[in-house]
């Protein structure tokens, strides 16, 4: 086996070295979210922690490691002999890869022999072998939410749970937990985060020697593995031994009065939610002077602890990034016990498990000239899109958002023909700035119609893994996937007597299983096409639309969705942002988007039908939903609007499920974007119906083929 890179080899990371060797002192730290960028030796030096960690004994043949001067009294290889037999072994890495299984994770009970024999067949899974050890998830925000909630659950508890149809196994999962992710894929929801003990930022360094040594290293190692690691063993097994020393002195650290209350004014000031952080900030502090060879917790500790346990715990809008302002933590420091109010006895208040899954409001960014409409795309001589501003996006707290300008009648007069223009564009035409979004409000739901197959999300029905059952019905695959026990029975019962059945267990056969069909909810590609025309170019306007779309993101970013975004402005279309995990992406397009120019619908409809195309080919289950937010205006080209309907026939004809936003306001309506949204095959919704009535609001009557 090739030796693998030397800890005390990699060049720079001091945070995330020091985190990693904290948690290697303390496991009840809670383990490690490492952030940043691709290439950054994010991997390497999570692997390389492994061969530090002190080795283990275990039971002999044990499959969940207990402890011979220990045992678990539930192990399900137990009971186990504490004079009997015991073997040490190296602690181990166990590697969690993006597409695992519930079962992989946790283990599978194979109902068959229990129904059969009446027996307990249980298989391990990672969670089992990651026992007394470390467990490593790379990319951990690509993972299901549900696979995610199950994994911090068994870190918080030290226990994982297998449930199956009325039989259930229990064993202990104590482990470092670490998790790596690239932002640029998708943020992990703020209640997921608050249950990593620590989080670290890393970026490669812009520092050229400091570059070239991490190549020259790299190259070397390379070039000899085994030689490589041996000119490193004396500083890794220094560093081992120092662990060691750590985990024998922490139970004689003393944490004072005086650094738990620092500890707690500092994570009030963060206005941190629930009392975790406080928590993880304390043993943190206290693995930190065990790590040093002192027995008592000091402000440096307490300063350090907090940096690295409380940039991803900060109170933020989701499509902030965490981070720490330390400018404000060293005054947060430095204040005294007096200073901070509020300050109740020991033991009020709500538990250090209590949840936080509240999101603050979005500062508003106000805009204090509200220019007049007054685009000059529109079609007949009055302006028509000019006329009027677009309502204030309505506050989270609203309801529906109702506004007597937004739900006006649509005037159905026939529009008049569409002509190139001759002269220039005005400047009113030209590429304007980026107007700021209107403060984010609570989006109703827009669900794809019918019965997807997709990934576990949150937005629209689909058969998953997990859900309610609905029917039941023989396997699909060479193995059952969640039995269906009743059907099971059903199914075996009429044979018994033919089968020769004697004693209490069922004669199963194979034609007899019947797993259950689940319905619960998925994850959709939601592609937005905004228009960013002159017809859109008004600030008020503008404004009210960006808001509109990033209380969709927001939505979005909620639901589990993937994202995109198409912009058609000028002569043409563009893909802003490819469909993506990363909503905070979509966020940032949508903030620096400019407008001006003709209306190329066209173009818009076209550029989008080729994104899903290509998407498909990439993820076939995952059903995508297409949001177009324009006036339904088309002023590019010799025939606009009869490209436009054709465009929009292309992309019903597909069977994508669509939805037109339409934007235009003011006392005369042309109705184009209802027009637009009757050729898509799809509802049509003003800008104040997209706020929700409560958590409802579906959007229903498609009329896509599913």
């Amino acid at each position: 086996m090739t030796a693998g890179y030397p800890f005390s080899a990699v060049v720079g990371l001091a945070d995330l070295r020091l985190a990693l060797l904290l948690n290697a002192v303390s496991p009840g730290v809670g383990g490690v979210l490492v952030r940043g960028e691709k290439g950054t030796a994010k991997s390497t030096v999570v692997r390389a922690l492994a061969a530090l960690l002190p080795d283990t004994a275990t039971v002999s043949g044990c499959r969940f490691a207990c402890d011979p001067a220990a045992p678990d009294t539930a192990c399900p290889d137990g009971p186990h002999d504490q004079d009997g037999p015991g073997e040490v072994r190296r602690a181990r890495l166990v590697e969690l890869p993006v597409g695992a299984s519930e079962d992989r994770l946790v283990g599978s009970l194979d109902l068959e022999r229990a129904l059969a024999e009446g027996v307990k067949a249980y298989e391990p899974g990672l969670l089992a072998a990651a026992h007394r050890g470390l467990l490593y998830v790379d990319e951990v925000n690509l993972l299901h939410d549900h696979l995610v909630d199950l994994l911090l659950d068994a870190a918080a508890m030290g226990t994982a749970h297998v449930e199956r149809e009325g039989v259930s196994v229990r064993h202990a999962a104590r482990f470092i937990l670490v998790g790596t992710m690239n932002p640029e894929e998708g943020e992990l929801r703020p209640q997921l985060l608050d249950r990593f003990g620590l989080t670290v930022e890393v970026a490669a360094s812009r520092e050229p020697r400091e570059r070239a040594e991490v190549v020259r290293r790299r190259l070397r190692y390379e070039a000899d593995p085994e030689g490589f690691a041996r000119g490193w063993e004396h500083e890794d097994a220094a560093l081992a031994e120092r662990i060691r020393s750590a985990r024998a002195l922490l139970p004689d650290v003393v944490l004072p009065d005086a650094e738990l209350e620092r500890i707690a004014r500092v994570c009030a000031a963060f206005e941190v939610d629930g009392l975790r952080a406080d928590l993880v900030t304390a043993r943190t502090a206290m693995a930190l002077a065990a790590w040093d060879g002192r027995t008592e917790v000091g402000a440096g500790d307490v300063r350090q602890a907090a940096r690295l346990a409380l940039p991803h715990r900060r109170r933020r809008n989701p499509f902030d990034a965490p981070g720490l302002d330390e400018d404000r933590l060293d005054e947060a420091l430095s204040e005294e016990p007096g200073e901070v109010e509020g300050s109740d006895r020991p033991g009020d208040g709500p538990g250090p498990d209590a949840d936080a899954g509240r999101n603050p409001d979005t500062d508003p960014d106000p805009d204090p000239d509200p220019d007049p409409d007054g685009g000059p795309d529109g079609p007949g001589p009055d302006g028509g899109p000019g006329g009027g501003g677009a309502p204030p996006a309505p506050r989270p707290d609203s309801g529906a958002g109702a506004d007597a300008t937004s739900t006006a009648p649509l005037d159905v007069t026939p529009p008049p023909t569409e002509h190139p223009r001759s002269a220039p564009e005005s400047a009113a035409a030209a590429e304007q700035p980026a107007v700021a979004a209107a403060e984010p409000y609570r989006a109703r739901l827009i669900a794809v119609p019918g019965l997807g197959h997709g990934a576990a999300g949150r937005r629209s029905r689909a058969e998953t893994g997990t859900g309610r059952t609905t029917r039941e019905r023989r396997p699909t695959g060479a193995r059952a996937g969640h039995l269906h026990l009743a059907g099971t029975v059903r199914a075996a019962a009429p044979h018994q007597i033919a089968r020769g059945r004697r004693g209490p267990g069922l004669v199963v056969r194979r034609d007899d299983l019947r797993e259950a069909v689940r319905e619960g909810r998925e994850g959709n590609l939601v592609l937005f096409v905004v228009d960013a025309s002159g017809s859109m170019a008004a600030r008020a306007r503008m404004r009210a639309v960006k808001g509109a779309v990033l209380s969709l993101l927001l939505d979005a970013y909620q639901r589990r969705d993937k994202v995109g975004l198409v912009t058609f402005r000028g002569s043409g279309a563009e893909l802003a942002l490819p469909p993506t995990s990363s909503v905070e992406a979509g966020a940032a397009r949508l903030a620096a988007l400019p407008t001006g120019g003709r209306t190329p619908l066209a173009a818009g409809l076209l550029r989008a039908h080729e994104a899903l195309r290509v998407e498909r080919l990439r993820d076939p289950r995952r059903r995508p939903l297409v949001v177009v937010v324009t006036d339904g205006r088309a002023t590019h080209g010799r025939d606009a609007l009869g490209e436009a309907r054709r465009a929009a026939g292309l992309l019903a004809a597909s069977g994508t499920a669509s939805v037109v936003v339409d934007c235009e306001s003011g006392p005369v309506r042309l109705g184009l974007a209802a027009r637009l949204a009757a050729d898509l095959g799809g509802p049509v919704l003003g800008l104040g119906e997209l706020a929700a009535d409560g958590l409802a609001g579906l959007v229903r009557d498609f009329r896509t083929a599913v």
